[in-house]
C-alpha cells in the first residue's frame, strides 16, 4: 500500500468552512456588527483572507509529502526510467546474391511497418551479424526408433518438435541442411534457438547459467565421406535445453560439400548435433532453429551531439537534446585542452565516492540532465579555444511499453543493407521486456522495499520486488520449492517467480523476451545456491452462467453490460479481487462474494447461477478451490436477463 494514505492532513477546511466559521463568529466578538451579507465590505475582507487562508493551508498540507519526497531522494530512490523492448530479428541474404554472406553492421536500424501516435517505433541490432547466403531449410529427427522430417514444425514456430525425440538418448541426432549454390564460407556461425519449454527463460544476451546437466552434444558437419567435428565456441542453450545461442567454426569450403539425405530431397550442406551423454531433466523440446539472426534493441543511437561548453564553475549543469537514455550508452568527451587528459568522462550513480580528480558526471537518463560536481569534486575546465568543448560521442535513445510489439512486426528495414532481402525480414517472436518510465506512486511502494532488499535476492519478497523492476511486469508471485517440472513435491534450493505482465486482456501472459528480460535481472541479484526459474502464470478459466431478473424500471440491455463488466473486473488477474488489486494467486471462488459483486445496479434478484472451471461445470452454491500458483482467467460469461413478471418485483 501506498506510504501517502498515512500522510497527515494538517487542516482540511475549505475556503468555504473559513468564511462561515469566521461569520459564526462576528457576533460574539464584535455584536455591533449586524450585516454580514457578502454585500458588506467586512465580508469583503473576510473573503479574502479566507482565501489567503486556503492557500496557506493548501501549501502547509503538502510539507508532509515534501518531506517524504525529501527523504526518498536522500537515500538515492529514483524514478527508474523507461526500460527498451528487446526481439531477435531474422536477415534473409537474397537469392541471388553472388557472395556467400553479407555483413550487417551494428545499429542497423528496422522499425515496425506502421507507428503508433509518438511516430515509429525504432529497433537496432546491437552487433554485426554476418548472414549466410545459404538458407537452412530442412530440419531432420533421428532417434533410436525413427528419422523424422520436422521442417514444417521448425518453419511454423508454433508447433515444437524434439530436436532429439522424445526419449533422448544416447546417439540421437539433429540434422540441419542449407541449401545453396555457393561455397559455404569458413567462418564462425551463429544458431539461435527457441526452447518450448516453460523453464527456458535465460536470456539471449545474458550470461546467466542455465540448469547444470551432464548432456553432451558435439556438432559435425559432413564431408562427403564421413561426419567431422566441429569447433563449438559458445552455447547458451546447455545442449538445446533452453533459449539461447550455439556460435560454430564452419571448416572451409573444400572440406563441407553438398549431399542428398533422406527423408529430404535435394543436396545441402549439412550439420549434425549428435548427443553423446544425455542427462536431461526433460527432454529438450524446440519451437524454432534459425541462423542469420540477431538481437535487436529498442532505440536510436545520436553520434556527435553538442552538448554545450564547460565555465569551469562547479555544479554545472547540460541537457542532452534526446532521452530517455539507455544504460551504460552515453559516451562523454570533454575537451579541456589538456594533452595529457583522455577527454571521456565516467558517468557514476552519485558523487559520494568521487574525488575532486575524478572525472565524474551523474545523468539521469528519464531526462537526459548532465550533472558535473559541487565544490570538493571535479568539474570540466573552461577552454578558451574550444567554446562548446562537451560532446556526447554516442548515446542511445528508447524505451517504453510501446515497443513490446507483436511477432512479425518488426519487418521494416530503415538501414539499406546490400545483399539483404528487405521483405523478409522480421521477428520470429514477439518483442519484450520494455517498460514505461515508473510513476510517483510506484517509487513510493518500492521505497520500504528497496532498503530492505538493498538489490539482492533473498526471501520471496525481494525476488517480487525485483522481478517488478525487470521488465513491464504489473504483478510478481515468489514460490520458493516449487520446480515447474515437479509440480507436486517440494525440491529445495528452487525458487520460481510467476510474473504478470502490465498488458491489456482477460490473461495478461509474459512473452519469451519479458520472461528472458526479468530471468536476466534476478539471475545477476539471486544467492549463488538458488536454482532460479521465471515462468508464466498458469490460468484456470471460469466462466459464470447466471439468470437474473431486473427491477421493474431497470434497462435490461444496461443491466447485462454492467453485470458482464463487474464479473469480468472481479475475476480479473490485474483488476479483480476483493481490493480491485488482482486477483490474488490461488484465491479461492467464493459463492457469496461472487453473489454480492452480481447485485449490481437494476438487478431485483439472481436466479441460478452456474460455473464452469476450465469447461467443467462446478458443484452448485459452493466455493471452488484454487491451486497456490494459478490465477483465474474470464471466458465469455452468459448473463441472461428478464423481468419477474409474476410481479415479485413490485
Amino acid at each position: 500500500m501506498s506510504l501517502t494514505d498515512e500522510f497527515p492532513i494538517i487542516d482540511d477546511r475549505t475556503y468555504t468552512d473559513i468564511v462561515e466559521e469566521a461569520r459564526a463568529r462576528i457576533q460574539r466578538y464584535t455584536p455591533e456588527w449586524t450585516d454580514v451579507n457578502e454585500s458588506d465590505p467586512g465580508m469583503t475582507l473576510v473573503e479574502l483572507f479566507a482565501w489567503l487562508t486556503e492557500m496557506q493551508i493548501y501549501r502547509l498540507g503538502k510539507v508532509p509529502e515534501l518531506n517524504y519526497l525529501k527523504f526518498l531522494e536522500l537515500i538515492g530512490i529514483e524514478l527508474s526510467p523507461a526500460r527498451p523492448a528487446t526481439a531477435q530479428v531474422t536477415f534473409a541474404v537474397l537469392e541471388d546474391h553472388d557472395q556467400p554472406w553479407v555483413v550487417v553492421p551494428a545499429r542497423t536500424q528496422l522499425s515496425t511497418e506502421e507507428g503508433d501516435e509518438d511516430g515509429d517505433i525504432l529497433f537496432e541490432t546491437d552487433r554485426s551479424l554476418v548472414a549466410l547466403t545459404a538458407r537452412l531449410d530442412a530440419v531432420i529427427v533421428q532417434d533410436s526408433i525413427q528419422i523424422r522430417d520436422v521442417s514444417a514444425e521448425n518453419e511454423a514456430a508454433d508447433a515444437a518438435f524434439a530436436p532429439f525425440g522424445d526419449s533422448a538418448s544416447e546417439g540421437s541426432s539433429l540434422y540441419l541442411g542449407f541449401s545453396s549454390t555457393l561455397d559455404f564460407p569458413a567462418l564462425s556461425f551463429t544458431l539461435t534457438c527457441w526452447s518450448a519449454l516453460q523453464n527456458s527463460a535465460a536470456n539471449l544476451s545474458c550470461n546467466s547459467a542455465v540448469a547444470i546437466n551432464r548432456s553432451v552434444v558435439q556438432w559435425q558437419y559432413w564431408d562427403g565421406r564421413e561426419w567431422r567435428n566441429m569447433v563449438q565456441l559458445k552455447d547458451s542453450t546447455g545442449g538445446l535445453e533452453v533459449s539461447g545461442e550455439i556460435v560454430l567454426q564452419l571448416p572451409t569450403g573444400a572440406e563441407f560439400v553438398r549431399q542428398e539425405l533422406a527423408p529430404v530431397t535435394g543436396e545441402r550442406f549439412w550439420l549434425r548435433a549428435r548427443l553423446v551423454t544425455a542427462d536431461y531433466q526433460q527432454a529438450p523440446n524446440l519451437l524454432a532453429l534459425r541462423a542469420n539472426t540477431v538481437r535487436v534493441t529498442q532505440a536510436a543511437t545520436i553520434v556527435g551531439e553538442v552538448v554545450g561548453g564547460s565555465d569551469g564553475q562547479p555544479d554545472q549543469v547540460f541537457f542532452l537534446d534526446e532521452s530517455p537514455v539507455l544504460d551504460g550508452s552515453l559516451r562523454l568527451v570533454i575537451d579541456e585542452g589538456l594533452s595529457d587528459q583522455t577527454g571521456v568522462w565516467q558517468e557514476v550513480e552519485d558523487f559520494f565516492g568521487s574525488g575532486q580528480h575524478d572525472p565524474h558526471f551523474l545523468l539521469n537518463r528519464s531526462s537526459g540532465e548532465i550533472r558535473f560536481g559541487g565544490v570538493g569534486k571535479r568539474a570540466p575546465l573552461a577552454n578558451p579555444n574550444n567554446r562548446v568543448n562537451i560532446l556526447a560521442e554516442e548515446y542511445r535513445v528508447g524505451g517504453g511499453s510501446r515497443g513490446n510489439v507483436g511477432a512479425g512486426e518488426i519487418n521494416t528495414l530503415l538501414t539499406p543493407v546490400t545483399g539483404i532481402d528487405s521483405a523478409a525480414v522480421a521477428n520470429l517472436f514477439a518483442a519484450g521486456g520494455a517498460a514505461d518510465e515508473e510513476s510517483l506512486e510506484q517509487a513510493k511502494q518500492r521505497a520500504p522495499l528497496a532498503l530492505k532488499a538493498r538489490d539482492r535476492a533473498v526471501t520471496a519478497e525481494d525476488y517480487e520486488l525485483l522481478a517488478k523492476q525487470a521488465a513491464n511486469i504489473a504483478r510478481a508471485h515468489a514460490l520458493p520449492l516449487f520446480h515447474p517440472d515437479f509440480p507436486s513435491i517440494e525440491v529445495p534450493g528452487v525458487i520460481s517467480v510467476i510474473v504478470v505482465p502490465d498488458v491489456e486482456g482477460p490473461a495478461p501472459t509474459p512473452n519469451a523476451g519479458t520472461l528472458a528480460a526479468v530471468r536476466c535481472y534476478l539471475d545477476q541479484r539471486r544467492s549463488l545456491t538458488t536454482e532460479l526459474y521465471v515462468i508464466k502464470p498458469v490460468y484456470r478459466r471460469v466462466q459464470v452462467s447466471a439468470d437474473v431478473v431486473a427491477d421493474d424500471d431497470a434497462d435490461i440491455a444496461d443491466v447485462s453490460e454492467r453485470l458482464l463488466q463487474a464479473l469480468n473486473a472481479y475475476l480479473h488477474p490485474l483488476t479483480g479481487g476483493e481490493d480491485g488489486s488482482g486477483w490474488k494467486f490461488g484465491g479461492d471462488i467464493y459463492y457469496a462474494r461472487l453473489l454480492s459483486r452480481m447485485m449490481v445496479l437494476g438487478v431485483f434478484r439472481i436466479g441460478e447461477v452456474r460455473i464452469l472451471l476450465d469447461g467443467e461445470l462446478q458443484a452448485g452454491c459452493a466455493d471452488i478451490h484454487i491451486h497456490p500458483h494459478e490465477l483465474l482467467a474470464s471466458e465469455q460469461h452468459q448473463v441472461r436477463v428478464d423481468y419477474d413478471f409474476s410481479g415479485a418485483a413490485q
